[in-house]
């Protein structure tokens, strides 16, 4: 048996709607703590690791720990429906997963649960990064834009005082800089200058999890994976993993 209510609708939308910008299918992972997740792309160059506790939602009831595969564009669709006076209770109801959305009125809908192959995922946990800063989502977000009208990577770049975004054309440039004591740097640790390099079109993607977060945590290496971190409180973690792009010289 499964079954959770909540209320905060706009937090379900956005981490579901935000994971749907990089897999199509995945396995809910649902246990007395909550639901989690673990996925990759398709061309194994991001990953998405999600932990919703069971503290986000008004109740949460499960016997024994469950494996739900599930489409995420049925899910997110389904979710669109819902207000943000809405209440969503979501329960597994005969090998299907049940969402009713209730407030003025009750609707009901039900999905298919999905055979999902467990594909060996990267170990995130295992990741040693060089560098780690906490950043504000909204800045972040605005260098990732200015980044994109100029190339289709950025440059990551820490140094003990600064955290920098850089993009290159052939004669233009955008960059973005926070030293410690821009009020956009929350924090940043660095012992050296560290950069890598990564693709526009996936952070352009991932960023759009700064609605469950106003602080970004960001962690790499040089020419090594990023990590970014979106935290709403107790109640979701929600982090991208993220290859670098490599030039050889």
């Amino acid at each position: 048996m499964f079954k959770a209510v909540i209320s905060d609708v706009e937090l379900l939308k956005n981490v579901f709607s935000t994971i749907g910008e990089i897999v199509d299918e995945v396995v809910l992972k649902v246990n007395k703590d909550g639901i989690s997740l673990r996925a990759a792309d398709r061309a194994m160059v991001a990953a998405v690791d999600l932990k919703l506790s069971s503290k986000a939602f008004d109740s949460f009831e499960v016997d024994e720990p469950l494996n739900l595969g599930i489409n995420l564009e049925n899910l997110i669709s389904v979710l669109k429906r819902a207000s943000a006076k809405d209440k969503i209770t979501l329960n597994l109801k005969d090998s299907q997963l049940e969402v009713k959305l209730e407030n003025s009125s009750k609707r009901r809908f039900v999905l298919p649960l999905l055979e999902i192959a467990q594909e060996e995922l990267p170990q995130i946990e295992q990741l040693e990064f060089q560098t780690r800063a906490e950043v504000n989502g909204e800045v972040l977000e605005s260098g990732i834009e200015d980044a994109d009208i100029i190339s289709d990577a950025v440059l990551f770049k820490a140094t003990p005082s600064a955290f920098v975004l850089k993009a290159e054309g052939d004669v233009t440039q955008s960059e973005l800089t926070l030293e410690k004591e821009n009020e956009g740097l929350i924090s940043l640790e660095a012992s050296e200058e560290i950069t890598a390099r990564y693709p526009l079109d996936y952070l352009k993607k991932m960023i759009k999890a700064r609605k469950i977060s106003d602080v970004v945590k960001i962690e790499f290496g040089k020419d090594f994976p990023l990590k970014l971190t979106f935290q709403a409180s107790d109640k979701c973690t929600l982090s991208f993993v993220l290859a670098p792009r490599v030039i050889e010289e």
